[in-house]
């Protein structure tokens, strides 16, 4: 089979784009053949795939989103495939891969009233009824219960057309013990004690992720604590706000940005705990790849894979809504029990579910399966 794979753009480190590249090597794997549209593409384009530039065009964000998809929808007209997976929600899909949560509950509950007479706000509203209203008959990949509520909630109508994935952890993440090795390595590296206590945060797009959080609950550590701690944060995003921010809490010396990286694992191994208190995370690897690496977490209920965390009983979960102080309290709670807490053997245990790293393989099934019933390519 011909399958079209649309993704605004591709970088190797963020979540969405590790999906996508996954669920397009399964496709591969099978035999059959993927065309990726894309504005951009970050790397090396992979040989077996035919990658198919999309020309960027329009004065503003929403414009050049209309045209990808008014493009796209031409070329694909022109040269019918199989199925046509959207990895971002727009008009004309047969599946869209769910890998953002819900437009309308966010602009509902984290956006001010005026939000919702915006042009942006009409926009993505636009392209995701195209995804999810009563009239539309687009298969949806969903990735966690979570997201999957709020998507009911706003579009009643499409729980027949939601399909539930697995997790999505790689293979090579499964970890059977703690790695001292590179936990004494990483730290001698980056000139950090065993005294000291790190904390992580990986994922691009700092903000999303609720950084700020983060440093907050930092900045509001006992100072015994406190003087302890380095932070180090990981993404692609810029951090100038952020640094700013660490530095009027007098935390400048104790933080660290670097960019998006494929050693993620060496710094699980080093690290002492994830912090990820985000604001919206559909999923969020990063949880569930850190637990089953034996690092302790503390997030946020409105990231999707924080029941893993939660069942695999490796962290601890901030209630929704958000509070700042219960996030500072649970920081200076775990800190203090590192060393006798069970989270981090929790973890590695949890990590040894097979079911936990089945998510490409079953995608690409819903995709055979949806592609097969379809009577002709579009």
């Amino acid at each position: 089979m011909r399958f079209a794979l649309l993704i605004h753009s591709y970088f190797p480190y963020g979540g969405q784009q590790r999906d996508f590249m996954r669920i397009a090597r399964e496709c591969l794997n099978r035999g059959h053949e993927v065309i990726v549209y894309a504005f951009r593409w970050e790397g090396k384009v992979p040989e077996q795939i035919e990658y198919v530039p999309v020309p960027i065009k329009g004065l503003t964000r929403l414009a050049r989103y209309r045209y990808f998809s008014e493009w796209v929808a031409a070329q694909i007209q022109a040269q019918p495939v199989d199925a046509v997976i959207g990895f971002t929600k727009m008009p004309g899909l047969d599946i869209y891969y769910a890998a953002d949560p819900c437009f309308v509950e966010k602009a509902i509950t984290q956006r001010g009233a005026y939000y919702q007479y915006t042009p942006r706000y009409f926009h993505f509203k636009d392209f995701e009824e195209q995804v999810f209203g009563a009239n539309c008959a687009t298969k949806i990949l969903t990735l966690s219960e979570l997201q999957r509520q709020d998507y009911l909630k706003h579009y009643p109508d499409c729980g027949n057309r939601m399909l539930n994935l697995p997790p999505g952890i790689s293979p090579d993440r499964q970890v059977l013990e703690r790695n001292l090795d590179w936990r004494a390595q990483l730290r001698k590296d980056f000139e950090i004690s065993d005294e000291q206590l790190l904390l992580l945060q990986v994922g691009s797009g700092f903000r999303v992720k609720g950084v700020d959080r983060s440093l907050k609950a930092i900045a509001a550590l006992p100072p015994r604590l406190q003087r302890r701690v380095h932070f180090l944060v990981i993404g692609q995003d810029r951090a100038t706000r952020f640094r700013w921010q660490a530095q009027r809490l007098g935390l400048e010396r104790q933080v660290s940005f670097l960019s998006g990286r494929d050693d993620i694992p060496h710094f699980f191994a080093g690290a002492d705990m994830l912090l990820h208190p985000a604001y919206e995370e559909s999923a969020g690897y990063v949880l569930l790849e850190a637990a089953i690496a034996g690092l302790p977490v503390l997030t946020t209920a409105t990231c999707g894979y924080a029941d893993y965390v939660k069942e695999a009983e490796a962290g601890e979960i901030c209630a929704q809504p958000f509070s700042q102080s219960e996030l500072n309290s649970r920081l200076t709670s775990m800190l203090e029990k590192l060393g006798s807490a069970s989270w981090s053997d929790n973890g590695l245990r949890y990590g040894r579910r097979p079911e936990l790293y089945t998510m490409p393989q079953k995608a690409v099934d819903y995709i055979e399966q949806i592609a097969s019933t379809k009577e002709s390519p579009v």
